[in-house]
């Protein structure tokens, strides 16, 4: 039985991960984010094993990521269309049963040794699919249950999981899965996937005024465009993230091979750099609420665009692999700080009838950055070298960065008279 100490504790720790003031349903949101980044981290590690496990053609494991991709630009619009039409809560559980489903068909498939390589390049396309929509619809969640001036901390915690289960906990536990089975990492995704539906299932939301819409889903998406690209503030944060994923896309497409021939790492030293991105974007997280309460937004989205800036020139410029790891701890820092300051301001700015249309152009822009930097990144490798996708990266970053300078402050002008207030302060 619980003593009445142990309950204050557990309390005392329930407030300090999800604090008491952002509500019942977001701790349940919270939980089955946590817990279905858990299963995602699971397979981040026992995926691409599973792969190479099937092929060492390089083109198919460079289709593996490719494919997971692809429905990100072909479904992107679409998913975030669904979600401003749709009971989003409703399309967050029926997607997690859809992705619980193919993990039980890939391990049917795997235990009765029918698995191939074409049968694994079809599940992940088909995970791929199922993530547009769900993490679209997900990502619309948290502005309807929190108030604005509690989106940076709400945003922050649900960050942290993504580092804890995601990157630090989840592929080891993959790794060890697989090598005991190779069956065991699905199934425990699955199983994760399913708590996190039964978490979803607890949560309520707030009811939503059904807005009439128009009958063709092509001009839902332009009437998000239409939004976007009318709101100067949005549209500019927009134009940021697409820019700045093509430089990082264009670097990080030659990171192993940057990590080995440069730095002079082996396997194990490419998953230190993992390790040290997770370990600076808890550190960043951590002190999200400390940093918003004596930081403008603004000024913290620029000096987080100088980080990411200086990053690569200094990859471009060294061959210490302990040097790098410290850059990549810095990098990590930003990385998610700059995630949940972007992701704040713009769901405090988007009205919650577009929240689906305009997260989704913003994913897309991710997607197609990364996409298209990888790309560019290969060229210019296999032209002038493995540093060469860095000095791309800096000179790229350098320009875009001088170009948006003076319009980053007013991306976030808006909300600092959010920042300061009494809730806000609480964390």
């Amino acid at each position: 039985m619980w003593t009445t100490g142990g309950k204050a504790a557990l309390s005392r720790l329930a407030d300090l991960l999800a604090p008491a003031r952002l509500g019942r349903d977001f701790r349940w949101l919270l939980a089955s984010s946590w817990v279905t980044n858990l299963g995602d981290g699971i397979t981040l590690a026992a995926g691409p094993l599973l792969v190479a496990s099937q092929t060492h053609n390089p083109l198919a494991i460079a289709m593996a990521v490719f494919l997971q991709r692809l429905p990100w630009l072909m479904f992107g619009l679409y998913a975030g269309v669904l979600a401003d039409r749709v009971n989003r809560r409703l399309i967050v559980i029926i997607t997690g049963l859809v992705r619980a489903a193919i993990l039980l068909l890939l391990t049917v498939s795997i235990l009765t040794h029918r698995v191939d390589t074409v049968v694994v390049l079809a599940a992940l396309f088909l995970f791929g699919v199922n993530e547009t929509f769900g993490d679209t619809t997900t990502a619309t969640l948290l502005p309807m249950m929190v108030g604005k001036s509690d989106l940076g901390i709400a945003n922050a915690r649900s960050l942290t999981g993504v580092i804890v289960w995601n990157q630090m906990a989840g592929p080891p536990v993959g790794a060890a899965l697989f090598a005991a089975g190779m069956a065991w990492p699905f199934v425990s995704e699955a199983v994760c996937v399913l708590a996190g539906v039964l978490l979803i299932s607890r949560m309520r939301l707030p009811a939503r005024a059904a807005p009439a819409r128009p009958a063709r889903v092509a001009e839902d998406i332009r009437e998000g465009w239409r939004w976007l690209w009318a709101h100067p503030a949005v549209r500019t944060l927009a134009i940021t993230i697409f820019t700045f994923n093509v430089t990082f896309g264009a670097a990080w497409s030659v990171l192993v091979l940057y990590a080995r021939q440069r730095l002079g790492m082996g396997a194990v030293g490419f998953g230190l750099i993992t390790t040290a991105m997770a370990i600076g974007g808890l550190l960043g997280t951590a002190s999200y609420g400390w940093l918003v309460r004596r930081v403008p937004l603004g000024v913290i989205m620029r000096g987080g665009l100088i980080i990411e800036t200086l990053t690569h020139l200094a990859l471009a410029l060294t061959r210490s692999a302990w040097f790098a790891l410290v850059v990549f701890v810095i990098f990590g820092a930003h990385v998610f700080i700059w995630g949940t300051t972007s992701r704040t301001v713009r769901q405090r700015a988007v009205p919650a009838e577009f929240q689906g249309r305009v997260g989704s152009v913003y994913l897309t822009g991710v997607v197609g950055g990364m996409v298209i930097g990888s790309a560019i990144g290969g060229i210019v490798a296999s032209i002038g070298g493995i540093t060469a996708p860095f000095w791309f990266a800096f000179a790229g970053s350098a320009i875009i960065l001088t170009l948006i300078w003076r319009s980053l402050l007013s991306i976030a002008h808006t909300d600092e008279n959010l920042r300061t207030s009494p809730s806000a302060a609480q964390t």
